[in-house]
């Protein structure tokens, strides 16, 4: 896993054993996928252990996002989930399967498992690459809000774009900040 503490203890949570931590197992199991998710930690030695595994065709190579950066407090990026899988993408020479956002099968996923009615449901986000694109491409209303990575000039060059996949990019709505759908909470 190249991620933070947070994922890998999902995953421990979810019954899954991970490389480092098979204590007094004589013999290691193979390793069936190498996860990218966010990692402030990441390093040329992760980088060619995760390549390691790779070479085996039956391990999968898996992401839990593309975005290329993050915003910080500051007004400064770092890099993000996407640009860490290019990483590993490039050097093993496979291509990542993204299961979180724009991806549908987390939304698949949430609507099986809490049988939740996606009609009723509106996609929030900052993103309009993943967050607003993962709305779309689940069928539900979508709000950009401001406070984040993306620009009202951004989906304004999309919604006036001939591009269909464009389109897809194009919130229904948008806020300045968050804080602006609480009053609708009451209705």
């Amino acid at each position: 896993v190249l991620g933070g503490e947070g994922l890998r203890g999902e995953l421990r949570d979810a019954g899954l054993r991970l490389v480092g931590e098979e204590e007094g197992r004589q013999e290691r199991a193979p390793v069936r996928a190498v996860l990218v998710g966010y990692d402030d930690q990441f390093t040329f030695a992760k980088l060619s252990e995760a390549c390691a595994y790779l070479r085996d065709p039956q391990c999968l190579l898996v992401a839990t996002d593309p975005d290329p950066w993050h915003p910080l407090s500051d007004g400064q990026r770092t890099p993000g989930t996407g640009s860490l899988t290019a990483a590993v993408e490039t050097a093993s020479g496979r291509k990542a399967m993204v299961v979180g956002k724009p991806n549908t099968y987390m939304f698949e996923c949430i609507v099986e498992r809490f049988g939740v009615d996606p009609s009723r449901m509106l996609m929030v986000g900052d993103r309009l690459e993943t967050d607003i694109l993962f709305g779309k491409n689940c069928g539900l209303d979508t709000v950009l809000t401001l406070t984040g990575v993306s620009r009202l000039e951004e989906a304004q060059a999309y919604m006036a774009s001939d591009s269909p996949a464009a389109k897809d990019l194009v919130p229904h709505y948008y806020v300045d900040s968050i804080a602006d759908l609480i009053p609708g909470l009451d209705e």
